[in-house]
């Protein structure tokens, strides 16, 4: 199931339609009331989420859903009239998965959509990783710092996944983001840069492990 909050009803509409003659089951919210609602009864696999809201701004929801340990790791999509860096920025910092500018065309998004499922089914090879202070289980989706449980959205686990997985190498930005993102890289080094920064953030001292190799990507270790 994919929830979409838009108050634009031909918008709305739209994406529902062409979700549901793509093979997904969707449901589009008007107002972020009727979404909180649905979400007491169904959590769904995905969430399409404008900025521009009535009653809530899609932001103020965003950090609602990463608050909860519950919906803390559902994947969201941001879709909105804003395009500039700054927005863009401030919707990767509270913890959208990716972000989508208005005007879009129905089949990038869905190629989105697909890519980003994709990610959420695909399973992280089972196994744990121990660093330091940092202890991951791919597993159980579970991860500890100076064993206190820290909570990360899926492409922040992903990501730093795949830096344990290569313990030591170098991955650029681009095989981070087309590894995490599941599309091709377009450029925008700032996803990927974003999300690092949030994950150092809540990893805390652990953050230290992931280090910046200037001018080609990040790494993990020493």
């Amino acid at each position: 199931m994919i929830y979409l909050v838009e108050d634009d009803n031909s918008i709305r509409d739209l994406v529902v339609y062409t979700l549901g003659t793509t093979g997904f089951e969707a449901q589009g919210f008007e107002r972020p009331s009727q979404f909180w609602s649905a979400m007491d009864s169904l959590l769904p696999d995905l969430i399409l989420l404008d900025i521009m809201l009535p009653e809530e701004d899609g932001l103020s929801m965003l950090k609602k859903l990463r608050a909860a340990s519950s919906t803390a790791r559902i994947p969201v999509i941001m879709l909105t009239a804003k395009s500039t860096e700054y927005d863009k920025v401030v919707g990767l910092d509270s913890g959208a998965d990716d972000y989508i500018p208005k005007p879009f065309g129905m089949m990038e998004l869905i190629s989105r959509v697909k890519a980003m499922l994709r990610r959420t089914e695909r399973s992280v090879s089972a196994g744990s990783y121990t660093l330091g202070n940092l202890y991951v289980s791919a597993e159980k989706h579970t991860v500890r710092v100076d064993d206190s449980p820290v909570t990360l959205t899926l492409k922040e686990f992903e990501m730093l996944c795949y830096l344990l997985e290569n313990r030591d190498i170098v991955l650029t930005r681009d095989q981070l983001h087309d590894r995490i993102w599941g599309y091709d890289f377009d450029g925008e080094s700032r996803t990927v840069d974003v999300h690092i920064r949030t994950l150092r953030q809540k990893l805390g001292s652990a953050g230290e492990l992931i280090k910046t190799v200037r001018g080609i990507g990040y790494k993990i270790g020493g």
